[in-house]
């Protein structure tokens, strides 16, 4: 869900002006799923901007505050949305924790980095949804070690509808700064791409795990 067009605009410019995102419909990227894309999204590139990662900070607290109130405590899912993870929790003036994909092999084996008492409510911080079962995991390990999540924040998702379907399943409810459809708005609006292209990158959304150039 996107909340505000105007930031979801705003951010996809952003993202595509210092190359977070990058559209290739004519050279595709291959994904580590074994998928080709006509795109790649690194959102880690945001935090060597400071305009963009303090403009991204503030819309994803206004997010959090406006849909949840204001949580106990703030996670980012490891490790893309840690550290926006922690602008967003001192923004909000709250704790911070991240989580593993699985707990450590070795020390204390901990999944859940930080201190969490049961019952705190939590919202999560990711940095890009694809198909949400990563983000989900943290989910599910916050709830396992008691936590109340209320929801989750993402600078970014694709849309697919796996993902949909994913958080429908799990009841969990997720809000992003901006998405596939608007960045592709944003990017035909700024010539970065030309109405060919468009059709490109409309084709492999309708179905990306089968997609060929």
């Amino acid at each position: 869900m996107i909340l505000n067009k105007d930031t979801a605009k705003k951010t996809a410019e952003l993202l595509l002006q210092i190359k977070a995102i990058k559209l290739s419909p004519n050279d595709p990227f291959n994904w580590a799923s074994g998928w080709k894309s006509p795109i790649y999204c690194d959102n880690r590139v945001t935090l060597s901007y400071p305009p963009v990662r303090v403009f991204l900070k503030e819309e994803i607290a206004k997010i959090v505050e406006l849909e949840y109130g204001k949580p106990d405590v703030i996670a980012g899912v490891a490790t893309g949305a840690i550290a926006i993870g922690v602008l967003v929790a001192q923004q909000l003036g709250v704790p911070f924790i991240y989580v593993r994909p699985e707990p450590k092999k070795h020390g204390r084996k901990n999944q859940i980095e930080g201190h969490l008492d049961r019952g705190q409510n939590v919202v999560v911080i990711e940095d890009l949804i694809s198909t949400g079962n990563s983000s989900l995991n943290a989910v599910e390990a916050l709830k396992e070690a008691g936590a109340v999540v209320k929801g989750m924040v993402a600078i970014f998702s694709y849309g697919f509808d796996i993902a949909n379907k994913n958080f429908e399943e799990k009841n969990v409810g997720l809000t992003t700064l901006s998405n596939y459809e608007n960045l592709l708005e944003q990017a035909l609006d700024s010539n970065y791409i030309t109405d060919k292209e468009l059709i490109t990158l409309n084709d492999w959304r309708k179905n990306p795990s089968e997609w060929k150039q």
